[in-house]
C-alpha cells in the first residue's frame, strides 16, 4: 500500500468507523451478546485501520488477509472474515467475503500455517479438589465457591460472573441454576442447570452457601470482587478475574499456569464427565451444547486411554 493511500486512509478511517458503528449497531445491537458485538466491531476496527472499507471487495479483504497471515492466527482471520460479512449484511449489502477469492485466500493461509489453535488445558476433578483445598478467608471462600461451582455448572465465565442471587435456588437434591441467557441462547429462552450435592468431601453446593453465609449476599451479583483488606464490593466479578484466579491456583499446586484459563472449568467438566463414562447427551444437558460436535475434541482426548488398542495388546 503506497504512503499517499495510507494517509488517505488514516484521514477517513476515523470518520468511516464513527458512521459504521452507528450503522452497524443500529442492525445487531438486539440480536446479539454485547461480548460478540464488541468482538465484532474489535475485528472492523482493525480492518479499516489497517485501509479497508465497508463496503469492501474481494480483492481487498484478501490482500487484508495476506498481509497479516503471517501475524494472525488462521482462527483470528476467520472471525474478521465473519465480522466483515457481518458489516455487510446487516446494512443489506452484497458480502465480498463469499466470493470464491477470499475463501480459496483463507483456505490456502490455512494450509500454509498450519497453525494449531490453542486449546486450554481441562481441570480435571483431581486437580480441581487439589485447588480447593486449604483455600481460607473471605477471598479464598469465594474462590472456592467460584471454581466448583464454574466447574460443576459447565459454565463460561461470563455466564459464571453473570450469575444473581435471584438465579439459584436451593432444593432438595442440591442447587437449580437458572441461566437466562448464554452465548449459545442469544434470544435469552433460558435453562435450568442442576448441580447435586457431592458425595465427596468437596461440594459445590456447600461451598456457595459457606459463601453466601460469610458475605451475607441475599440480593445481586453472587460473585464480586474481594480487595486485599477482606472488603466484599458491590459489583459483580470480571471475566479477566476468573481467569486470574483459576491460574492462580493452578500455579498453587505446580500446574504451568499458561495451559489454564477461565475456560478450564468447562472443559474439565466435559472432560472429566467423558472419562467417568458419562454420555455425550447427558453432558450437552450440564454445558448447553446443540450437538456433539464442539464437545468431541475434549471426548476424544479424555477417551484415549479408555479400552485403548495397544492397551489391551501389552
Amino acid at each position: 500500500m503506497s504512503l499517499s493511500n495510507t494517509i488517505y486512509f488514516d484521514n477517513v478511517s476515523k470518520v468511516q468507523l464513527i458512521a459504521l458503528k452507528s450503522d452497524f449497531e443500529k442492525y445487531i445491537n438486539a440480536a446479539l451478546a454485547s461480548s460478540t458485538r464488541s468482538s465484532y466491531q474489535s475485528d472492523l476496527a482493525h480492518f479499516i485501520s489497517w485501509g479497508g472499507t465497508i463496503p469492501s471487495t474481494p480483492e481487498i479483504i484478501s490482500q487484508y488477509l495476506a498481509v497479516h497471515a503471517d501475524l494472525l492466527a488462521p482462527a483470528t482471520l476467520s472471525r474478521r472474515v465473519v465480522s466483515i460479512n457481518r458489516a455487510h449484511t446487516s446494512q443489506n449489502l452484497p458480502s465480498p467475503t463469499k466470493s470464491d477469492l477470499v475463501k480459496a485466500t483463507l483456505r490456502g493461509i490455512k494450509r500454509t500455517v498450519s497453525t494449531k489453535q490453542r486449546q486450554v488445558e481441562p481441570i480435571l476433578k483431581n486437580n480441581l479438589c487439589d485447588m480447593v483445598a486449604g483455600l481460607e478467608g473471605v477471598k479464598g471462600c469465594r474462590d472456592k465457591a467460584l471454581l466448583l461451582i464454574g466447574f460443576s455448572g459447565a459454565f463460561r465465565r461470563s455466564e459464571l460472573v453473570s450469575l444473581q442471587h435471584s438465579d439459584i435456588e436451593f432444593v432438595e437434591h442440591g442447587l437449580v441454576v437458572h441461566l437466562r441467557k448464554s452465548k449459545t441462547d442469544q434470544l435469552g429462552e433460558g435453562r435450568k442447570i442442576g448441580i447435586p450435592y457431592a458425595r465427596g468431601a468437596v461440594c459445590p453446593v456447600l461451598a456457595l452457601k459457606e459463601w453466601l453465609k460469610l458475605s451475607e449476599i441475599s440480593e445481586g451479583a453472587l460473585f464480586r470482587p474481594v480487595t486485599r483488606h477482606g472488603r466484599i464490593e458491590n459489583i459483580n466479578l470480571s471475566t479477566q478475574a476468573v481467569a486470574i484466579i483459576v491460574k492462580e491456583r493452578a500455579k498453587a499446586i505446580g500446574l504451568d499456569a499458561s495451559k489454564f484459563s477461565g475456560h478450564s472449568l468447562r472443559a474439565g467438566l466435559v472432560t472429566s464427565a467423558a472419562q467417568a463414562g458419562v454420555s455425550s447427551w447427558k453432558i450437552r444437558q450440564q454445558t448447553g451444547h446443540k450437538s456433539d460436535a464442539m464437545l468431541n475434541r475434549y471426548i476424544r482426548d479424555a477417551r484415549l486411554f479408555i479400552d485403548n488398542a495397544a492397551g489391551l495388546i501389552f
